[in-house]
């Protein structure tokens, strides 16, 4: 690798920091510190580094099976831990412990499963894009390997400050009147037996098909 690569990989895992920086700021509507925020993304990095290595010695040791599923489960206490750490580190330390804890169990649980469908499916993609697009097509698969498993963690931070959101309204007594729930639940009832009756209608409206030739009468 040379001078140039070097650099490159140093703006591509800085821009990275500060793309994480930015999701835990939006998801808990933290004010932007941008780069002054940079000790701590160096930081961050440094963590990242130490995680990644934790897990594959973990993989390396647990590994036994063709999924991995002991060392994908064990993986979850040491992922729930660096991803709290994580959001109290690049939040510069304006979110609680607490806060975070919603969000890396939930982040840390979705990820396993991602990893165990990424372990049966992305190796007939690299396989398929491989064969239909040459060596691009592995750039292809390996984009959206990451673009599956950046949505994950983005879905995790939102699920997770709701999920926090949710518990300390609870800790406070906060809750809807019965009438609320009441009115909410109709409304949902009520969406649920109209799209039931559009699918019926349109599937009435359907010609039977021909047993001899498989198409509609009217074919």
């Amino acid at each position: 690798m040379g001078v140039f690569g070097a650099v490159f990989l140093m703006i591509s895992v800085l821009s990275f920091a500060r793309a994480a920086q930015r999701l835990i700021e939006q998801t808990w509507e933290l004010a932007p510190l941008s780069v002054r925020n940079t000790r701590n993304g160096l930081m961050w990095i440094l963590g990242l580094t130490g995680y990644a290595l934790c897990t594959a010695a973990l993989t390396a040791f647990l590994d036994g099976g063709e999924l991995g599923l002991v060392a994908k489960v064990c993986e979850v206490p040491v992922t729930t831990a660096f991803l709290v750490w994580s959001g109290r580190v690049l939040s510069a330390k304006r979110v609680a412990w607490s806060d975070l804890l919603p969000f890396g169990i939930t982040a840390a649980v979705l990820s396993v499963v991602y990893a165990v469908g990424a372990a049966v499916y992305l190796p007939r993609l690299f396989n398929s894009y491989a064969t239909r697009y040459g060596v691009v097509g592995a750039v292809f698969a390996m984009i959206s390997a990451l673009f599956a498993a950046m949505l994950v963690m983005v879905g995790s931070s939102a699920l997770g400050r709701e999920v926090r959101d949710e518990l300390t309204r609870i800790r406070q007594g906060h809750r809807p009147s019965d009438h609320e729930v009441r009115r909410q639940w109709d409304s949902v009832m009520e969406q649920t037996r109209s799209r039931w009756h559009t699918a019926r209608e349109q599937i009435s409206r359907r010609p039977p098909k021909d047993p001899g030739t498989g198409t509609g009468t009217d074919s």
